[in-house]
């Protein structure tokens, strides 16, 4: 996972997202803002809804690769979910900052869980609804465990191991909310328990690996720019960018990558 760059949407989208949102807002109470919420976002949430179109345009511009998922950069993004959810937070269904797109493998299982921080919890707490139960009250209120890569760099809290597992393990120290943090979206959004996805990871690692060292066998060689930037590009649009980035940020401990980054010291920008 990786923090998703921050692109705003028109002006008379964001302006009609906001109509919508107080439509929602204006219902008298809670249970009846949840249902308007999931009906206005199912009725306008359409490839012919123009606004609906600039979000999916928009928000396919923020994936990382070509439109991979912002949670497992590994499956196409072709949903649009909900950060905060909206069976569980109507006054966001319309929310610009709570998009994200998904693909479905990540989007389904984690729509229906939520966690917060209470004030003694040390502790993520549960906070979803499933479906059907009834009277439906507001959940719990405090801050979010779900990491968010809309506002959060999630490299703060997350660590991948390149060597043997190719997992992500919480970077901070155990019993520390950060770590609560890493280990409940890691769950949530099963990116070790997926196998396919760690194998995936690992195939990525060695598709770097080969296109750094074909880049820099091109500029020994001083290939010509053009061919330099080919490689470039194809790097910044591969799947499972965060093995990339992993890579820039662990390489002095790696010596096979510690020389590739010596010998072509501009990729650890890219």
């Amino acid at each position: 996972m990786l923090r998703l760059p921050d692109i705003t949407l028109s002006a008379t989208a964001l302006h009609q997202l906001d109509r919508w949102q107080a439509e929602v807002d204006a219902h008298s109470g809670y249970a009846a803002r949840v249902d308007a919420a999931k009906r206005a976002f199912e009725q306008h949430n359409s490839a012919r809804n123009r606004t609906f179109a600039e979000v999916r345009r928009t928000l396919a511009e923020m994936c990382s690769g070509e439109q991979r998922c912002g949670y497992c950069e590994d499956s196409v993004a072709d949903e649009i979910d909900h950060i905060w959810p909206k069976h569980l937070y109507p006054e966001q269904v319309f929310a610009w900052r709570n998009y994200l797109y998904a693909c479905g493998r990540c989007n389904g299982p984690k729509s229906e869980q939520f966690a917060v921080f209470t004030p003694r919890a040390r502790k993520p707490v549960d906070v979803g609804r499933p479906r059907g139960v009834s009277p439906i009250r507001p959940p719990l209120k405090g801050p979010p465990a779900l990491i968010d890569p809309r506002s959060e760099d999630p490299m703060e809290f997350l660590v991948l191991e390149l060597r043997d597992t190719f997992y992500f393990e919480p970077s901070a120290k155990r019993g520390t909310r950060n770590y609560e943090r890493a280990d409940y979206t890691l769950r949530v959004l099963q990116l070790n328990k997926r196998e396919y996805l760690r194998k995936a990871r690992e195939t990525a690692f060695i598709g770097y690996q080969d296109m750094l060292t074909r880049y820099v066998s091109l500029r020994e060689r001083r290939a010509p720019t053009t061919q330099l930037e080919l490689r470039r590009k194809a790097v910044q649009r591969s799947p499972h960018r965060t093995v990339w980035k992993e890579m820039q940020r662990q390489h002095s401990m790696h010596p096979a990558l510690r020389t590739l980054f010596r010998k072509a010291p501009e990729a650890i920008h890219w």
